[in-house]
């Protein structure tokens, strides 16, 4: 049988790696126990590094394997509501799995027609185009007297809602709102009037998109215009 070797990484002070037998060669002595992996110290005074940071060397056998502790990445919106499917599907959540399934869906549809990776902000504008779907399903349902359906409609308006961001309150929109319109009106040299209202939503939409609700902002803009 071929020897084997455990080799012994150089000493922080520089040197020559050693190399220690695995098994006995016949008639000698047992070789010792190499220790399970090893970390080189920080340097004198220096606060000692981040795990996740430092790349540690395990030695197993004559072989180095690099170890790299895992590290918290920073997920986008869409990566959340992607590992929330996995957790719907491991807990045979069925409705909130179908509810999390076609809002992934309008997403892929999005970027596959638009040909882009949608960030957060286009991720909360299809939440909100799906919540806004449901909530006027809950009201046709609910005036034709189909309870179960709307009960449903109403099943999924929660799941989706766990994905937008805090919403401003309605003064906190009014005073958005007035600050654009004011904006607006320095910006073309003249009062801002209804005949501005595609301007002024274009606007409001650009800056509180996934904000606010759109139907809180819709009347604050009518209301400032009509002032």
């Amino acid at each position: 049988m071929a020897q084997r070797f455990f080799i012994s990484p150089p000493p922080p002070g520089g040197g020559e790696e050693k190399k220690t037998p695995l098994f006995a060669p016949p008639g000698g002595p047992a070789p010792p126990a190499p220790p399970p992996f090893f970390r080189p110290p920080p340097p004198p005074g220096a606060p000692p590094p981040h795990p996740a940071s430092t790349a540690q060397k395990r030695y197993i056998g004559c072989f180095r394997i690099p170890y790299l502790p895992p590290r918290t990445l920073n997920m986008t919106l869409k990566d959340q509501i992607t590992e929330d499917m996995k957790t719907a599907m491991r807990a045979k959540d069925s409705e909130r799995l179908g509810t999390i399934r076609l809002l992934l869906a309008a997403a892929k549809q999005k970027e596959v027609d638009e040909r882009v990776v949608l960030d957060d902000a286009a991720m909360v504008a299809i939440v909100d185009k799906l919540l806004k779907q449901r909530k006027d399903s809950i009201a046709a349902f609910t005036q034709a007297n189909r309870m179960d359906l709307a009960d449903k409609e109403a099943a999924e308006v929660k799941v989706l809602e766990a994905y937008l961001p805090q919403r401003l309150s309605a003064d906190e929109v009014s005073a958005e709102v007035r600050s654009i319109v004011a904006e607006l009106g320095a910006e073309l040299g003249r009062a801002v009037g209804p005949g501005d209202m595609g301007k002024v939503m274009g606007a409001v939409k650009t800056r509180l998109a996934g904000k606010a609700d759109m139907g809180q902002v819709s009347a604050a803009v009518k209301a400032a215009l009509a002032g």
